[in-house]
């Protein structure tokens, strides 16, 4: 049959909990980071980043961690239907944290959690039979009900010809071994759990470790005797991970010197964080193998991921994008602080952002200073005027994707909050204003430390009056507002919308954007996103599209702003930018909603009529906008 998929991982599916601190103790930690975790459902995420097709077999709670887990494996491309919801128990946990190069402290709060209750049930053949391979860890072949899941899932795999693969992953704690004050522990001897791995081991063409984790599977810590012990029992290929020394693979006999095994090219980073740093490798791993390379090469693929790892914050988040790793194999290191490597860091941002945002549909309303002028309003009567329209955009959204709002906090706090979780692309404005020269909302904090209370799903949006003809000294004030914003933004792990209006400056010419954008480039500010007005000439969206593409090819794209334009200017305007691929189509306001706001600020409509003529208007620029793209992509068929 057909197979759809390349791997199905199966196993543990947790939350991390990351000390957010670094070089405390694990007491000592005041805030976390919330990351997906889990060994195979780390690898799942990880392969599923390297354009492998992959899948998870497990059970998580009916809870919110449960949900964000489910939620994670899709942003991350990874098929969740094996992921089975358990009604009784809860998600596991599992709190980490950094405390220097040698000390990573992490709690297990695994206690009768969902993935443990994985039984045969949940193993279902076709589902199986789908995958090219297969790949389980060894914490679920600790307790009977996984591990009877764990074996008829590689009875499926070997009947249908998949290729099997395990990662040893011993944790003593797990395996109740070692107590719970003893997450951190990756060696306690244990004739049981040796007997238990020695008993399963000729199930697998591929089987990979540390150093310490064979020695529990081979009975012994001398490793040449250890792997040995291995080899007696199954012909698969071993890989012994390391560390500092790289791995090496053994497709025969185990020779006296692990140096005689096979080896990749290794890449000699600065180790900040090993946890997770296996899941990586094995990432890298299964993308050569199942891609049918060498092992050199295979390996070198792995070692990358490895090295990606112990550089960054976290697991699933410090790996690799494809896009990434053929860059950082191509063009080699150039610091061994991976993580404050730019441009780097830069492809590991724009190649491992979540969702599709191919097609952008906005109703701005995050207008402050145009509503506050209009007569009737009140500060409470402003919010609920934006719950008006934000109500209009879910009646035109209608659950569809490729839609959003800008809505503001000091206004449209309540809109802004109920947007949240509708599917919706949400971005969030944070200059004052007006400001020329730039100055951003007093709320974000002299630090724009604001950032860090706002939701992750939230853009971070902010408009820039500038000109290429402005004096140094005021470019250098605006430069360092935009920079401060876009560098706490980053750090918030959040996307970063940058708007820039000349018009309202100076006179423009077609090469007049193009040169603002390449001097925000020269900076280091980077957007996902640029929101630019409208340009009539095809020349000027030529150059516009040439600064961005040279500087940044995996920009999210261009949204249209609308200033206030009548609907048929706004029309022709389309007609011209959505000949450009980098626009993704248009973020307008006041055309939408100017007219029905003084209406309903002087009370002459209804808040039923203004969420109504909201709507229409919003739809029909959406039609306008589609019908547009459709027109060019006939002509280019």
């Amino acid at each position: 049959m057909t197979k759809t998929l390349d791997v199905i991982t199966i196993g543990r599916a947790g939350v991390d909990l990351y000390g957010a601190q670094v070089g405390g103790r694990l007491e000592d930690m005041g805030s976390f980071e919330k990351y997906i975790g889990g060994s195979p459902t780390n690898i799942a995420c990880g392969t599923a980043r390297l354009g492998l097709k992959s899948a998870l077999i497990s059970r998580v709670g009916d809870e919110h961690m449960g949900r964000f887990i489910r939620e994670e494996l899709a942003r991350h491309g990874v098929d969740g239907r094996g992921v089975v919801t358990d009604p009784e128990r809860l998600t596991a946990l599992v709190i980490l944290g950094i405390r220097d190069e040698e000390r990573f402290p992490l709690i297990f709060y695994r206690e009768n959690c969902a993935d443990m209750a994985l039984c045969e049930q949940d193993i279902d053949e076709a589902f199986v039979s789908s995958a090219r391979s297969v790949l389980v860890t060894g914490t679920h072949l600790s307790h009977p009900r996984t591990e009877a899941a764990v074996l008829k899932a590689l009875g499926f795999a070997r009947k249908h010809g998949a290729r099997t693969a395990l990662d040893i992953d011993y944790r003593p704690n797990l395996w109740g071994v070692a107590g719970h004050g003893e997450g951190e522990s990756r060696y306690v001897a244990s004739g049981q759990v040796t007997e238990k791995l020695l008993a399963t081991l000729h199930l697998f063409d591929l089987i990979v470790g540390t150093e310490e984790e064979f020695h529990i599977a081979g009975g012994t810590t001398d490793t040449v005797a250890a792997l040995r012990a291995v080899r007696a029992v199954t012909a698969a290929t071993l890989v012994c991970k390391r560390g500092a020394k790289g791995a090496v693979a053994f497709e025969d006999a185990i020779p006296d010197n692990l140096d005689e095994g096979i080896s990749g090219e290794g890449f000699p980073v600065e180790v900040f964080n090993v946890l997770g740093a296996g899941d990586g490798f094995f990432a890298g791993l299964l993308k050569g193998w199942l891609d049918g390379e060498d092992w050199p090469t295979t390996l070198r693929y792995a070692n990358a991921c490895g090295a990606f790892a112990v550089s960054r914050h976290g697991c699933t988040p410090a790996y690799p994008s494809l896009q990434e790793l053929n860059f950082f194999l191509e063009r080699g290191m150039t610091r061994p602080d991976l993580r404050n490597d730019p441009a780097l860091e830069q492809i590991h941002w724009s190649t491992n952002r979540h969702g599709d945002w191919s097609e952008m549909r906005v109703f701005a309303f995050d207008h402050r200073m145009q509503l506050e002028s209009m007569a009737g309003y009140t500060p409470s009567k402003g919010g609920a005027f934006k719950e008006l329209c934000l109500e209009a955009a879910l009646k035109v959204q209608n659950g569809r994707s490729g839609y959003g709002i800008l809505c503001d906090d000091r206004i449209g706090r309540r809109a802004l909050h109920a947007a949240s979780g509708t599917g919706l692309w949400i971005g969030r404005p944070c200059e004052w204003p007006g400001s020329r020269p730039l100055r951003l909302e007093p709320s974000l904090g002299p630090d724009c430390g604001g950032l860090s209370e706002w939701a992750r799903a939230n853009v971070v949006k902010v408009l820039c009056f500038c000109h290429p003809d402005d004096d140094e000294a005021t470019w250098a004030r605006q430069l360092a507002e935009v920079r401060r914003l876009y560098v706490a933004s980053r750090r918030n792990k959040l996307e970063f919308l940058l708007e820039v209006i000349p018009s309202k400056v100076a006179s423009i010419t077609t090469d007049t954007t193009a040169t603002l954008i390449r001097r925000f480039y020269a900076e280091g500010i980077y957007p996902d996103w640029w929101k630019l007005e409208p340009m009539d000439e095809p020349e000027a969206w030529t150059q516009v599209c040439a600064a961005i593409e040279e500087n940044d090819r995996h920009t999210r794209g261009i949204v249209v702003l609308g200033l206030d334009a009548p609907e048929d200017v706004l029309k022709a305007s389309f007609e011209v930018a959505v000949r450009f691929p980098l626009v993704k189509g248009f973020a307008v306001g006041r055309t939408i909603f100017g007219s029905v706001a003084r209406g309903w600020f002087e009370g002459s409509i209804s808040d039923e009529e203004a969420v109504d003529e909201m709507a229409k208007r919003y739809s029909r620029l959406c039609t306008v906008w589609d019908g547009a793209r459709a027109r060019v992509q006939e002509a280019a068929e």
